[in-house]
């Protein structure tokens, strides 16, 4: 049997890019999704496009969702609040604040370290457990941060039998966007697989609609807007608009940025 990774597999555009990553690296992959009552639930229905696409390519992932919207609805973002709009803009801008979902990784990140312990009990081998998170989030997200995952690794590691054999890797950590979407260009080359098929499938709107299709206007929509054009790469998603007018928008917005933050 091959290396063994868990990973949290939202469907958006790093997770997936990890996934790839991974399966390159020959790892045998148990993929963990979460309903938490997210806006962009159809990520979900994503990573399971992807996860049936990679399958009939001979990539087997072992994937399970799991539901935990009841428990999440009790906590307030405007990535689950129905009373709160997603913002508009950059995403590094302080208004995307509000779509922190308040510990939220802290809580995926116990169920996957769980799976993860029993996982090594059932196949004797170690783990690897693999997250998508990078530098980009840093600025936003607090539990996104090297910081974050050394002390609650510690705090897991003190409070479970055989947390020896669990191993953090996270090999976006110092890198950005456009980094990412490179290393998932160059693990589907290697995998003989499609990108453009596996990235259609994949979303990153916060604000998207019943078709998954959004204006672009979103913090996340942005920064993968702008990653695929630092590519060089037309993003094989659709938008309401065409990529051309959604890629001027991306950087319009990023450059009013930019300037706010001269003053």
């Amino acid at each position: 049997m091959s290396k063994i990774a868990v990973i949290s597999l939202s469907g958006g555009m790093d997770s997936t890019s990890l996934l790839l990553h991974l399966l390159n690296g020959n790892y045998t992959i148990y993929a963990l999704s979460f309903n938490y009552g997210q806006k962009h639930i159809l990520e979900l229905e994503k990573a399971c496009n992807n996860i049936k696409h990679l399958n009939k390519n001979g990539y087997e992932v072992h994937h399970k969702i799991i539901d935990i919207s009841n428990s999440m609805s009790l906590f307030d973002s405007s990535l689950t609040n129905k009373n709160t709009p997603v913002p508009k803009g950059y995403y590094k801008e302080m208004n995307m604040k509000s779509t922190v979902v308040p510990n939220r990784n802290s809580i995926f990140l116990s169920f996957t370290y769980a799976y993860a312990l029993s996982l090594y009990k059932k196949h004797n081998k170690e783990i690897s457990l693999s997250l998508g998170v990078h530098s980009g989030d840093h600025a936003i997200y607090p539990d996104c941060r090297i910081e974050f995952y050394k002390q609650i690794f510690s705090a897991f590691k003190t409070g479970n039998w055989n947390s020896e054999h669990i191993h953090l890797y996270l090999p976006y950590i110092d890198l950005d966007k456009t980094q990412i979407l490179k290393d998932a260009l160059f693990s589907c080359k290697k995998l003989n697989l499609d990108f453009n098929e596996i990235f259609k499938n994949t979303l990153t709107s916060y604000k998207p609609d019943a078709k998954g299709q959004s204006n672009g206007e979103t913090g996340s929509d942005i920064e993968r807007i702008l990653a695929f054009d630092k590519l060089k790469i037309k993003d094989p998603i659709k938008y309401k608009d065409s990529w051309k007018d959604v890629l001027k928008n991306a950087k319009k917005i990023e450059q009013r940025y930019k300037n706010d933050k001269k003053k």
